[in-house]
């Protein structure tokens, strides 16, 4: 009983407050940084009591009027396979975070919990295998709606999803040989090595080449601009083009949802993780040899706050890319993926199984 509780302790911080809350918060931050960018206010208009807190109450009016909006089901769908759809995409995406480390060990009452969901050793497996089910809710959802519109939709989202699948896969292999392992836990703790005594070991420092693959081919995962192809609301009909209220809601949930995971993915293979340079479970260990005794909650915390603050900075980085890089054609996204992303990630497994093998 007492593993089942901490499973469902680590599941509701883990999943429900850290990825449902910065899901939503996603949506504010999309709307307001695309303001700053662009010299305008931005949401702010939504006030409980007269305060407006920066527009951070748009989330909640967001997420109430998808709640109450007309739940429109068109003429001829099949409705089971229509109403389960977003529902699937959501359940993938978010089933995916069950491998990812956010912190060490805590330690309570002589117990050693894993800061982790689901401690695996096939981590990264399970990771990919995971999000490569969730196109079947796409495709489901297209085809459902009984609309050729959607179902063309449909088809540009899942040639998409599946051609970049194999581009993101092959772009962590120089990650997976370098560290040799594909438990995602011990993957980090291997990046909390330092050069010399003071850099650490990151992926991103062995892997520079295979970082920038993996960030690109992740933002055309989850089909944001400028792979947002399968649903440019401005001028392309998408694959939920039939949904309404809350079922489109979760479709586009969904999508935030996918952002914070490539992100959290992002972090945990290039970015040392949960990481925090010279943080060893005792406590700070400086290269010039000063120390700081810590408790083991204390240096958990700053472990969480650490992938925290990694996660924040990489989502930041995404949303400048949205509001700055105008949408590709259709065929330049599948000639990237195939003709540039696919052979130049090859390369890297070459030169990376080379440099290990003769150095």
């Amino acid at each position: 009983m007492a593993e089942i509780g901490i499973a469902v302790a680590k599941i509701l911080f883990f999943v429900f407050v850290f990825v449902f809350g910065t899901a939503a918060l996603l949506t504010w931050v999309e709307r307001k940084q695309s303001a700053v960018m662009q010299d305008r206010i931005g949401a702010n208009r939504a006030a409980i009591l007269g305060l407006r807190v920066w527009g951070l109450f748009h989330i909640i009016a967001d997420s109430l009027k998808m709640f109450f909006k007309e739940d429109f089901t068109p003429r001829g769908a099949e409705r089971f396979l229509f109403s389960i759809a977003p529902g699937i995409t959501m359940f993938f995406a978010l089933v995916a975070f069950a491998a990812i480390p956010f912190a060490d060990k805590l330690v309570v009452g002589g117990r050693e919990i894993v800061m982790q969901i689901a401690n695996l050793n096939v981590g990264i497996l399970y990771v990919f295998a995971v999000m490569s089910m969730a196109v079947y809710g796409v495709v489901i959802g297209a085809w459902a709606s009984n609309n050729n519109y959607s179902l063309i939709g449909g088809l540009r989202a899942s040639a998409q999803m599946i051609s970049y699948e194999v581009a993101i896969g092959v772009s962590i292999i120089g990650v997976l040989m370098v560290y040799q392992t594909v438990d995602l836990q011990e993957l980090v703790r291997a990046q909390g090595a330092l050069f010399g005594g003071w850099l650490p070991q990151w992926g991103i420092f062995y892997q520079p080449l295979g970082f920038l693959l993996f960030l690109t081919t992740g933002i055309a995962e989850t089909k944001r601009i400028p792979f947002d192809t399968p649903e440019g609301e401005s001028e392309i009909i998408g694959y939920h083009l039939e949904y309404s209220s809350m079922r489109f809601g979760m479709f586009f949930l969904t999508d935030l949802i996918e952002t914070v995971l490539i992100a959290c993915i992002t972090v945990t293979l290039f970015l040392g993780g949960w990481q925090v340079p010279y943080l060893l479970p005792e406590g700070f260990h400086f290269p010039w040899g000063g120390t700081w005794a810590l408790s083991n909650v204390t240096v958990t915390i700053l472990q969480f706050l650490g992938f925290t603050l990694k996660v924040s900075v990489l989502l930041w980085f995404m949303m400048i890319i949205r509001w700055t890089l105008p949408r590709f054609r259709y065929d330049q996204v599948m000639s990237l993926g195939w003709k540039i992303l696919l052979p130049v990630a090859l390369a890297n497994i070459i030169i990376t199984a080379a440099v290990i093998v003769f150095f």
